[in-house]
């Protein structure tokens, strides 16, 4: 008899220790920050299962790859040298391009499933159950990560862990207002739910619009930027065919001509880009 009070009394313990508070489902790595915007970059990009590790692997291999490229096109050692640091960064700005699209893309279909969920609000359900069957009706890109909320979800219960795990899921400037959005209308809850969801609606609309004009003006900064820096290295490597020209990049004063070359280059682009620079969307509610 002992035994069973004993054996009731450690379930119930436990009952009550597993109806607490438990640790949130996403957690933050205490990484440092160089680390820790280079996983952001990845999960912004929308490229899944690649961590710091693969990506510092895939810089190291594209400057071997371009080195050893060059170095047979030029036979010249200080070129494929510049050419090596150049390829190091590429795997970067080929994620900062696909994130520059990915968060262009969703920005244009966020206010479309906040007009689902608006109208799932009215038809009565609740913002959990909302959500939820975004995950059926809403925009095919977001479908996913609103199904994993919905299994987290019928999984626990618990909607501001779960909204965590969306917004990490997302990685979308965007999805952390909306989700925040939610967690508010959730918490105080109300009978303006449907006024704030149509009001939210109107306004990612009119910020994608505005986005999209001075976007398109900075096009063509960027692009000029861009053209200006390849343009003497385009010309370095058809210089390439003549070996006799480029012999004298191997001399010291060669070298020191092209790292002074490559310094006035990145100066002037990272100036040109700040010029034309627009205000990103900071992820400022993690």
């Amino acid at each position: 008899m002992g035994a069973v009070l004993g054996l009731a009394l450690g379930i119930g313990l436990l009952l009550i220790w597993r109806s607490g508070r438990r640790a949130p489902l996403v957690t933050s790595p205490r990484t440092s920050g160089w680390a820790a915007r280079r996983h952001q970059l990845i999960r912004q990009a929308g490229v899944d299962g690649v961590g710091g590790t693969q990506l510092l692997f895939a810089q190291f291999g594209c400057s071997v790859a371009a080195s050893l490229v060059v170095l047979v096109l030029t036979r010249t050692l200080t070129v494929a040298l510049c050419f090596c640091v150049f390829a190091f960064f590429l795997p970067t700005v080929v994620l900062r391009r696909m994130r520059r699209k990915r968060q262009v893309a969703l920005r244009e279909l966020w206010p479309e499933a906040v007009d689902n969920l608006a109208s799932a609000v009215r038809a009565g359900m609740s913002l959990p159950e909302g959500l939820s069957a975004l995950a059926v009706r809403g925009p095919a890109e977001l479908r996913p990560a609103f199904g994993r909320f919905a299994t987290a979800y019928r999984a626990s219960g618990r909607f501001g862990e779960c909204l965590d795990r969306l917004e990490a899921d997302l990685a979308d400037p965007v999805g952390d207002r909306v989700c925040e959005t939610m967690r508010v209308a959730h918490e105080v809850g109300g009978s303006d739910v449907g006024s704030v969801l149509r009001m939210l609606s109107e306004l990612l609309r009119s910020d994608a619009r505005t986005r999209a004009e001075l976007e398109t003006r900075q096009g063509w900064i960027v692009n000029a930027a861009r053209l200006a820096v390849a343009a003497p290295w385009v010309v370095l490597l058809l210089l390439g065919t003549r070996s006799t020209t480029l012999h004298a990049y191997d001399s010291g004063g060669g070298a020191l001509l092209l790292a002074i070359g490559a310094v006035v280059c990145v100066i002037a682009y990272r100036m040109m880009l700040r010029i034309g620079r627009l205000p990103e969307d900071r992820r400022v509610l993690r």
